[in-house]
């Protein structure tokens, strides 16, 4: 195990608590709020340039196109949530553009995974029918099509993100820092 210096002790408590706290109210509230991203987006390029200088500033920005890129490309079509995006872009400065990548493949493994394991809950308690008027969203026959909400879209959403991504970063993070 490497030694645990003043700058990996900063590093691992400021990633771990922000994931923590991302994946908590994005479960409770199915938001990530701006005060947690935002302070932690700024901080993060704090750190690279105190602890890893400009090579640390390279790294973060590419981990930055990476992850924010990436999710923001999604949530214009559609496919997830703003503070999805923010959540990754403020963690992508912290962790630079391969742990972000390795942190983004793991998440979507989490997120297969958690996505089966609610859904087969659901129909196991609740049955198919409830199950699927719970997550699929459908129009009535022969009336026009209803426009969905955000607050429509959010009420759909299987699972919440940010967990994923706090599993993915913590796994991430123990093979990083742990030697076998």
């Amino acid at each position: 195990m490497p030694d645990l210096n003043f700058q990996i002790t900063l590093f691992l408590l400021f990633v771990g608590a922000f994931t923590a706290i991302a994946a908590y109210t994005d479960w409770n509230s199915r938001r990530i709020p701006n005060k947690l991203t935002l302070p932690m987006f700024f901080l993060g390029w704090i750190y690279q340039l105190s602890f890893n200088g400009f090579g640390g500033m390279g790294d973060a920005a590419i981990g930055f196109l990476i992850g924010f890129g990436t999710l923001f490309i999604l949530w214009m079509i559609g496919g997830g949530g703003g503070g999805d995006v923010k959540l990754m872009g403020a963690l992508s400065v912290w962790l630079g553009y391969h742990l972000t990548l390795t942190v983004m493949i793991l998440s979507i493994g989490f997120v297969i995974v958690g996505t089966l394991l609610v859904l087969a809950w659901s129909l196991i308690a609740s049955g198919a029918f409830a199950t699927k008027r719970k997550y699929v969203a459908e129009s009535e026959k022969g009336k026009a099509k209803k426009v969905e909400t955000i607050t429509d879209r959010k009420q759909r959403r299987v699972m919440a993100y940010a967990i994923p991504v706090a599993l993915a970063t913590w796994a991430v993070l123990i093979r990083e820092f742990t030697t076998l």
